[in-house]
């Protein structure tokens, strides 16, 4: 049960262009935003931050940062935002079978090296206390440069404001996540816990 009952859309008008550009890039309205609602400047400057991090002309491929996002979210153990994560992961374009295993990418022969490198990090520089140390900075910079390493920073920071704030919050998962995580993340790695609505 979330901790903060989401607004209804139609009573905060003023966020209505915010919450369509989310719309569009997820297929839904995430509660998060709904809940965060309360505060409108506070969505407005959310949205500035996504629109920047999800940069379509980015070095960092948009299925790329979003395997990023749920390493981050998986390390972070925000349920809410792995089902999130794991459903824009499909949106664009990256195989289900990759989803499931992200958690093994140390291993599975689905993650080259490069892809490797740069979970490891995001489990890293997610974990609390924070893990990603020279060695892990060292592979990185083998397969990314300066400025893709910004991107890929601010991809993990930006699910650190999420996994933070959902897990907290409570905040109820929707339909599309929910689905999307039940039938692909069903190897006891995910649970929707207290983000069932």
């Amino acid at each position: 049960m979330p901790r903060l009952k989401p607004l209804n859309r139609a009573d905060v008008p003023e966020c209505e262009e915010d919450f369509d550009y989310f719309e569009s890039r997820m297929g839904f309205l995430p509660n998060s935003l709904l809940t965060m609602a309360r505060k409108p400047n506070i969505v407005a400057a959310f949205t500035q931050l996504a629109k920047e991090v999800y940069d379509p002309d980015a070095g960092i491929s948009i299925s790329l940062r979003n395997l990023i996002a749920n390493m981050a979210s998986r390390s972070a153990g925000c349920q809410y935002c792995v089902a999130h994560t794991a459903s824009n992961a499909h949106r664009s374009s990256v195989e289900d079978q990759k989803i499931a295993k992200a958690w093994e990418y140390e291993t599975s022969p689905l993650f080259s090296d490069a892809e490797r490198a740069v979970l490891r990090f995001a489990q890293c520089a997610a974990a609390v206390p924070n893990m990603a140390d020279e060695e892990v900075f060292a592979d990185l910079r083998e397969h990314y440069s300066e400025e893709e390493i910004v991107e890929i920073m601010a991809t993990v920071a930006y699910f650190g404001f999420l996994n933070r704030w959902n897990d907290t919050m409570a905040t109820s998962l929707e339909d599309i996540p929910t689905n999307f995580a039940e039938n692909t993340l069903n190897d006891g790695t995910w649970e929707a816990g207290k983000h069932k609505d």
